[in-house]
């Protein structure tokens, strides 16, 4: 049997880390770095961590208040509850540690002791950036460099070396926190400013994009700011992000809670640098259109809710089932996602790669062989069994939401209305289904399950192999009476007896009547498809027509007749 799909890795988080840091020109060096890659419980819990901090000149013990801040972060974040948040958990660390910075400063010993502060949290698939004072984090993705932070200086060109926010200074601490979603082979960089006061994001971009290892681009970092004539300490620290966890449902949940639902656009209008080419279908809740990727100019599917006919909740629930299905399905017949970018999505929409094809419900249109049935019935039943591999319901399993592709591929679509483990379910009235795939049980409060899946699968067998749908097509809102169905032969009389009896079989009004599973199915299809391969014979012709055949028979039977009465 062929194999089925599977999960996509889950992965983990995995990030390499350098850093450089060097006096240059001054004495000493008030500057100081560290990076902690945590244990593998740590990463999952809290995160890792890696922090700059640049004592402030000129006042005593600006070396000691820098390595304090970051040992500080270190040693307490890992204390605090994992329930609060990095940010919150960062804040609370630091500003016990700003306070007794504040209390030192006022003593003889760190006399007006302060220090810069910047420092990246990375937990699941995100980044969280804390900071004060002027060092900088920056954000490496698709060769473009991206600063996050913002100088906490004052704005006069001769005053910009004095800072009005940092660690020591203020009593109660004010930390920015900037938040961004991560992607695999993004690099953050965190620089001092004896490092970006010479070096421009031009030239620090070029010298990210030489992706050499994380300690090799940081020390190359430093070298170039001191060859630029920094006249202060030098220090950079590289995060390369190997690998991520896999999407989880809470943290994807919060991206797109903060998305807004707007009426969708119309064909030719331009959304987030996508370009809407054509509509490609107008639904009661979705539209879709096939769109350009202006940035690297891939093709792809937009879907838009409708806010009007789909409640806040719902278009959100919606959304969040199709990126997780499909980021953690890893089959060739189930349709992916492409995940868009935190910072670029303005508004609630999905995107999906765009395959060049037909639906099957168009296909439909056309007659379609035996042979061609079995092939699309097979690779359908594995997309469904990879589904049902994960506890994840499909639901609204019918012709329209199958894509036929031109390189013989397919694809089952629209995993948005999926009923998927510990996941919250729609409201009642969004419970969602095509009238005429729901099996009998669905109308009695059954809100899904693999054993409903199978019967949507069976009614689009019945569509495929005789054009019809086993109990009549049923009309939105309305109430089905089931009956026992005809069998499919009378429809279409060459289909083999197996075959027949398999489709029977899929629709059975009880449920426990039906195939077990998937993988039962499954294994029906392809060994009924190995024999029919094996008889690819010439059919005899009783079996292609009989009424012909017996005629035949009776002539030949006339003929011996004759000759025998004539020959006596």
């Amino acid at each position: 049997m062929g194999g089925s799909g599977g999960v996509k890795p889950e992965g983990r988080l995995l990030v390499a880390g350098g850093y450089a840091s060097e006096a240059g020109v001054r004495p000493d060096n008030q500057d100081f770095a560290g990076f902690y890659s945590a244990t593998e419980l740590e990463r999952i819990r809290h995160g890792m961590i890696a922090a700059v901090a640049d004592g402030v000149g000129g006042a005593k013990g600006g070396r000691v208040a820098a390595e304090l801040a970051v040992r500080a972060l270190i040693d307490g974040f890992y204390c605090q509850p994992d329930t609060i948040g990095a940010a919150a958990a960062a804040h609370a660390v630091m500003g016990a540690f700003n306070r007794w910075l504040c209390a030192m400063g006022r003593s003889d010993a760190m006399e007006h002791a302060a220090t810069t502060f910047t420092a990246c949290v990375l937990k699941g698939r995100k980044g969280h950036v804390l900071h004060v004072g002027d060092s900088r984090a920056w954000h490496f993705r698709d060769g473009r460099l991206t600063q996050l932070t913002q100088d906490h200086t004052r704005s006069h060109p001769d005053q910009r070396h004095i800072l009005y926010r940092a660690l020591g200074i203020e009593e109660r601490l004010r930390l920015d926190h900037h938040q961004i979603a991560l992607a695999e082979h993004d690099r953050i960089l965190l620089t001092s400013d004896g490092v970006h006061g010479t070096l421009s994001g031009r030239r620090l971009e070029k010298l990210m994009g030489a992706r050499n290892s994380a300690d090799a681009d940081a020390a190359a970092i430093v070298e170039a700011a001191l060859d630029a004539g920094s006249q202060d300490n030098a220090t950079a620290v590289v995060l390369d992000i190997v690998t991520l966890p896999a999407l989880g449902h809470d943290s994807l949940a919060g991206d797109i809670d903060r998305l807004p639902i707007l009426p969708p656009p119309g064909e030719g209008e331009s959304i987030d640098g996508f370009r809407l080419d054509s509509l490609l279908s107008d639904g009661r809740y979705t539209r879709l259109f096939r769109a350009t990727d202006t940035v690297n100019g891939q093709a792809v599917v937009i879907k838009f809710p409708k806010p009007s006919l789909l409640s806040e909740s719902g278009a959100k629930l919606a959304f969040t089932r199709e990126i997780l299905v499909g980021s953690r399905v890893a089959s060739p017949f189930v349709g992916d996602v492409i995940a868009v970018p935190q910072e670029r999505q303005s508004q609630l929409y999905g995107v999906q790669p765009f395959h060049e094809g037909q639906t099957l419900e168009q296909r439909l249109s056309s007659p379609i062989s035996l042979e061609e049935g079995l092939s699309i019935a097979i690779r359908l039943t594995r997309a469904v069994a990879a589904l049902h591999k994960l506890d994840i319901i499909h639901r609204d399993i019918k012709p329209d939401n199958v894509i036929l592709t031109h390189d013989g591929g397919l694809k089952l679509i629209d995993l948005g209305v999926a009923r998927l483990p510990r996941i919250d379910e729609f409201a009642q009235n969004e419970i969602p289904g095509t009238p005429s795939y729901l099996a009998p049980e669905m109308f009695t409060g059954n809100l899904g399950d693999e054993q409903t899946d199978l019967f949507a699968l069976g009614v689009t067998f019945w569509r495929i192999f005789t054009k019809r749908y086993p109990y009549g097509e049923v009309e939105a809102f309305s109430r089905p009476r089931f009956r026992k169905a005809e069998l499919p032969s009378i429809y279409r009389p060459e289909l083999p007896a197996w075959l027949d009896s398999m489709l029977t079989r899929s629709v059975a009004i009880d449920p426990d009547e039906r195939f077990g599973d998937a993988v039962e199915l499954l294994r029906a299809l392809e060994g009924g498809a190995a024999v029919a391969r094996v008889n690819q014979r010439v059919v005899p012709l009783i079996e292609r027509d009989p009424a012909r055949f017996w005629q035949l028979v009776s002539l030949v039977l006339f003929i011996a007749l004759v000759f025998a009465l004539v020959t006596r």
